[in-house]
């Protein structure tokens, strides 16, 4: 979202009580009782035309009819009442809010079940301050269900990963979270962003994002479908950008796939400013009105934009009649009705969360929400390197620790985050750590003589790098090459820091480095040459914590990547080949990447046996079940997440080396074996034919592979598919 849009697409404070409001006539669309499509009819018919074209805003309030809407608000990572996007409001005080990991880190923990967890308390704060400070809204935007297919892109931090299946599971899992198990009622709604094939920031105002259905249906939609028709999600933003010429918020994919197919009937908003775009951007009509008649006639029935008067001139230039847009707020009250706006408080369930419930205090200080924001920091650190087993550190023999670089010493927040209600940084975690038992100095990093005087006065010197998710700097301000963020990509997947890496090591080759990032770099010389090498995202109140877990081994790491780490930039399509065959992902890149898609150590090793599989043969719609037993073979206890991948090599068309089809995040005991079951339905095999215009599964031989990463293979088998 555009940051100078910001303020006109803010939610708005509620000075009254939330749910429907005291109304003078009794009316049927009040009847709890009614059907909801009834009582929508009815509430359509007693709005004026005036309220019709009110509620295609983002506050479908009805003052005369009693209806109190809700708007949106922020929450990738936790809600977002604060933080460096001003996300309170204008002239609002900030309310804290429990902060988890970038959405890079929660994917990074191949965890859907804790990430579904974190949804759940996100959308119980969520609830806590509509109805106890009558802030914020209950339209939650989240999950980001865009798929990061190049590193460069400066909003990589929104995404999960670069494969579909998994942001798709995760995805999944965070609108289940925040939607919660009542299908009938919802804590919050989980409004998915930004459809579709978004993901690049310098020309994203204009710019087509271009190839075949295939990587649509295959690629592309796959999380946003899997979010919808798995995770019941109900709420969508379309993107800025085209797709094959055609901008997002009026392709005609949002009515034939999204709703036709898919079975979506709920809120499609536009991006901020995105009318304005429309016309002046992409040039694709001639005035507002006939681009605001597009967007109506698409299925867009939320705009965050100056849309009002647009509209009123297309209803009186008979671009759009009062009937288009009956049809489409429609949507907007199914979503109110899901999360029980249209009914008494004393109906709502969840009304007493913020009222009645309010004997333990603010949910964001809560013991159990900051030991949940450790855990899933602990399960998205990613140990990239170990060599000598470096880590994890023991304190009686590095009595003496230098802490070095620019992110030592701070919790940086994105433009999405909240603000947390404390952070630990990563200085202060290993201080705490480590305690009376060594002791621990600091330097910045700015003089670097000085810090490598420290370093070589030390028994080990942990440097701490990466970027700064805001850049640290203004919008459309990046200073550093390297760094990326929202309307910005970046220039170089070279870390400049890196020069302060080989300073420290010059002066201590006992040096772990701690890749502080929101995207992948190619640190070639530091994996080369560095020891020991830790991976981990922004954002988290408990960052210093989860750090400190991993360094001196209180958490054994089990994060694995999400992205593949190239290992130079020349292995890279140009930043606008959305054509993803042409070498981009795990799934096409035919080098050897830096690090791999899946790719992630631990300290305790693994081994795998006995693959099986239900059936030798596998018919169209049937489940086939794969079996492999998973043993620890070192000496402390582990998570290993154990992947499945699926090969075509005799397929007609063209298909993905291998691609991901299951996982599963283990627990083991040393010495402990486990037999990890995962499933593949025939369905999840198929390919999309253009000329059928419908999923194939092709009959002929695939490959079976499980192990622990896209490049480690630990288990093979081939087996048929039939007609």
């Amino acid at each position: 979202m555009h940051r100078f849009l910001r303020s006109i697409c803010l939610v708005s404070t509620f000075a009254a009580t939330p749910y429907l409001l005291h109304a003078q006539q009794t009316y049927r669309f009040q009847d709890t009782h009614l059907p909801a499509e009834e009582r929508i009819t009815d509430l359509i018919s007693h709005m004026t035309l005036d309220e019709k074209i009110d509620a295609l805003s983002t506050n479908p309030t009805i003052p005369r009819l009693g209806i109190l809407g809700t708007g949106h608000v922020e929450g990738l990572h936790g809600l977002a009442l604060g933080g460096p996007g001003g996300w309170e409001g204008h002239n609002q005080t900030v309310i804290p809010t429990t902060t988890f990991p970038q959405s890079r880190g929660l994917g990074q923990t191949w965890d859907p079940d804790l990430i579904q967890k974190a949804a759940e308390d996100e959308a119980y704060e969520t609830r806590y301050t509509f109805d106890k400070y009558h802030r914020g809204g209950l339209v939650v935007r989240a999950p980001n269900a865009d798929l990061s297919r190049d590193p460069r892109w400066g909003r990589s931090e929104e995404s999960y990963g670069e494969d579909p299946f998994l942001v798709g599971t995760m995805a999944t899992a965070f609108t289940r979270g925040l939607q919660g198990s009542d299908p009938n009622l919802w804590m919050s709604a989980s409004l998915l962003k930004h459809f579709m094939a978004n993901s690049n920031e310098d020309t994203r105002d204009w710019s087509s994002s271009d190839f075949d259905e295939r990587l649509f249906r295959e690629y592309y939609s796959v999380p946003f479908r899997m979010s919808i028709e798995d995770g019941h999600a109900n709420a969508m933003m379309a993107s800025y950008n085209a797709w094959n010429g055609t901008t997002m918020m009026v392709n005609p994919v949002l009515r034939a796939v999204v709703m036709k197919e898919w079975g979506f009937d709920g809120i499609i908003s536009t991006d901020g400013g995105a009318l304005q775009l429309l016309i002046k951007a992409h040039h694709a009509y001639r005035t507002l009105p006939e681009g605001a008649a597009a967007a109506i006639h698409a299925g867009i029935n939320q705009f965050l934009d100056d849309y009002k008067q647009p509209v009123k001139d297309a209803l009186s230039e008979g671009l759009v009649s009062e009937s288009d847009i009956d049809q489409d707020i429609r949507g907007v009250f199914r979503v109110m009705l899901k999360l029980g706006m249209l009914d008494p408080a004393e109906d709502v369930k969840y009304a007493k969360i913020g009222t009645t419930d309010q004997a333990k205090g603010d949910p964001w200080n809560w013991p159990d929400r900051h030991e949940l924001a450790r855990k899933v920091t602990d399960e998205s650190i990613v140990l990239l390197k170990n060599e000598s087993a470096t880590l994890p550190l023991d304190t009686k023999t590095s009595k003496k620790i230098a802490v070095i670089g620019p992110m030592a010493d701070r919790v940086a927040l994105d433009w999405y985050s909240g603000t947390p209600p404390y952070t630990i940084t990563p200085l202060a975690g290993i201080r705490e750590r480590a305690g009376s038992a060594a002791e621990i100095n600091y330097a910045k990093g700015d003089d670097v003589k000085s810090a490598a005087d420290l370093a070589a006065k030390s028994d080990v010197a942990i440097v701490i790098v990466g970027n700064h998710p805001t850049c640290d700097a203004g919008w459309f301000v990046c200073k550093t090459p390297s760094d990326g963020k929202e309307a910005m990509d970046r220039k170089t997947l070279t870390l400049e820091q890196e020069e302060l890496v080989k300073a420290i090591y010059a002066a201590n080759p006992k040096t772990i480095v701690v890749l502080q990032a929101s995207f992948p770099y190619t640190t070639t010389w530091t994996e080369a040459h560095v020891p020991a090498i830790v991976e981990i995202t922004h954002n988290s109140e408990e960052q210093g914590h989860g750090l400190a877990d991993i360094l001196f081994g209180d958490y054994n790491p089990a994060g694995r990547l999400t992205q593949t780490w190239v290992s130079s930039e020349a292995q890279l399509p140009p930043m606008m080949d959305y054509n993803i065959r042409h070498g981009r992902t795990y799934m096409y890149l035919k080098q050897k990447p830096l690090y791999a898609f899946g790719y992630g150590l631990s300290y305790t090793t693994f081994a795998y046996s006995n693959l099986r599989v239900s059936e030798n043969s596998l018919a169209p719609k049937v489940d086939l079940t794969i079996t492999a037993d998973i043993r620890n073979t070192g000496t402390r206890e582990g998570d290993e997440v154990v992947q499945l991948y699926v090969s075509y090599p005799h397929s007609s068309v063209s298909r993905p080396i291998e691609e991901l089809k299951g996982f599963d995040r283990i627990h083991l005991r040393a010495g402990e074996t486990k037999a990890v079951t995962l499933h593949l339905p025939a369905q999840s095999l198929a390919y999309w034919n253009e000329t059928a215009h419908a999923f194939i599964v092709e009959p002929g031989t695939i490959e079976l592979r499980v192990g622990a990463a896209s490049d480690d293979t630990k288990l093979r088998k081939t087996i048929t598919v039939t007609r």
